[in-house]
């Protein structure tokens, strides 16, 4: 019997573990869902007679290493803050791992260790890092067969409400880890565009938006995401003259959230003494300088920010509760975790409503064996969940690692080293098996001059 360690029980989570139970009876595995919530564990599993919940700390390091000694395969669905601590563990005990997180140097510096010992670490395998990866090499390397040269590149991903089921100013619901949605961007990004390399820096991401046209949907807002200049290289298209990889969001979602990352709430070092019991307005009266004018605290505010006190940015600001006298109730000492609370509060999915996930890639191809003919591909994939069931996003993350923890675990999978899913042993049968499923991008290409 294969023994496969789910690690994180949370809103990714459900369509994963799922999957697991469901071909554990045929393919002789057990599945333990171990999280620091071992009520949401348990609900995961359902008294499934092939898996277990396991009230679970990461930071309880002979916890983490016996499970892992115990276990064939890890699938690790916890923070990006835990992803190393958890493959070091796994390279000690020589168990392969599979996350959905994205791939930093502290992992690739285990390429060595893994490949010694016949391990795969295979990160960034869920929606956005994982299914905009496979799909963007599958266009690349047809085009490359083909005999075209990509000059351009862009891909955009998001997790939305469904279009007909917004309930709130935002225009956006929870569906995944509330904390990376309030600390989205605090690297900055970086881009390539017309061959000059584009440096954004955190207080400035939201302000530098624009507009993609998304089949089927309609016009969104997109900003840059993280670097994606670095995976030029690793899409093997190093000759492209522009490389943008961006977050998708509804028009004007932006424009808030980028005061709110004015006033600096998303901060998780500066600690707040009795944050529990301090009101959101004293809270938000805390990244207020003393000097600034105003006759109550959203003036005060506006006055801070520059904008306008009876505008749609204050009133979105009013909406989520921070110029409230209610405490924060918190259960931490960082304004970004109190962010994160208020957001998982404030922008909760209905169980009425359903959500969307959207990803959308444009190529710009040059034949030069054609007669130098150009063309636009775009290939577009949008998933929409089901009102009171899965999650589009938990489906479109979880899938793509259950897979490839099934190919992994059938042999089907014979990779070592630390990967992400660009390698056609991987994207090929998980792009198949997520075809069979229903996830099927979209393409139109249009003939350039």
């Amino acid at each position: 019997m294969k023994r496969i360690l789910v690690l994180g029980a949370g809103a990714s989570s459900p369509y994963l573990i799922s999957y697991l139970l469901e071909h554990a009876e045929q393919h002789d595995w057990f599945v333990t869902v171990g999280d620091y919530d071992l009520q949401a564990a348990a609900a995961r599993v359902q008294d499934h007679a092939r898996g277990q919940a396991l009230q679970f700390d990461v930071n309880d390091s002979e916890l983490l290493s016996s499970q892992i000694e115990q276990s064939d395969l890890v699938v690790n669905l916890l923070a990006p803050t835990f992803q190393a601590l958890v493959a070091w563990d796994c390279i000690h005990h020589a168990r392969d791992m599979i996350s959905v997180s994205y791939r930093d140097n502290r992992i690739r510096d285990l390429e060595q260790d893994a490949v010694r010992k016949g391990l795969l670490i295979l990160t960034e395998v869920g929606l956005d890092p994982g299914i905009d990866h496979m799909s963007t090499m599958a266009v690349i390397d047809r085009i490359h067969n083909d005999g075209g040269v990509v000059t351009g590149y862009e891909s955009y991903g998001g997790g939305l409400p469904a279009p007909d089921t917004i309930d709130n100013p935002f225009a956006y619901v929870i569906t995944w880890n509330p904390r990376n949605v309030v600390m989205a961007g605090e690297k900055g990004a970086q881009f390539l565009d017309n061959g000059k390399v584009r440096i954004v820096p955190y207080h400035h991401l939201f302000q530098n938006t624009w507009s993609v046209e998304v089949p089927g949907v309609g016009t969104m807002e997109a900003y840059p995401n993280r670097d994606g200049l670095s995976y030029r290289e690793t899409y093997g298209i190093g000759q492209a003259e522009s490389m943008i990889r961006g977050t998708i969001r509804y028009p004007g979602f932006s424009e808030t959230w980028s005061q709110i990352v004015a006033l600096g709430l998303p901060n998780e070092t500066m600690r707040i003494p009795d944050l529990a019991d301090r009101t959101w307005a004293e809270l938000v009266d805390m990244f207020l300088p003393t000097q600034v004018a105003g006759d109550d605290l959203a003036s005060r505010v506006a006055n801070f920010l520059h904008i306008s006190p009876t505008g749609g940015i204050i009133k979105n600001l009013r909406w989520l509760g921070l110029f409230s006298d209610e405490p924060t109730g918190v259960a931490g000492d960082t304004a970004s975790l109190a962010m994160t609370a208020l957001l998982n509060r404030k922008l909760q999915l209905n169980p009425e409503n359903s959500d969307m996930v959207i990803l959308h890639h444009r190529f710009t191809v040059r034949y030069p064996d054609d007669g130098d003919r150009r063309e636009q591909i775009t290939a577009t994939l949008v998933d929409r969940g089901e009102p009171g069931g899965p999650t589009a996003m938990a489906r479109t993350v979880g899938l793509p690692a259950a897979i490839a923890a099934k190919l992994r675990l059938t042999g089907e999978l014979p990779l070592t080293g630390c990967h992400i899913p660009t390698h056609p042993a991987i994207y090929v049968p998980i792009l198949r098996e997520l075809e069979n499923a229903g996830l099927v991008f979209t393409e139109e290409v249009e003939a350039l001059g």
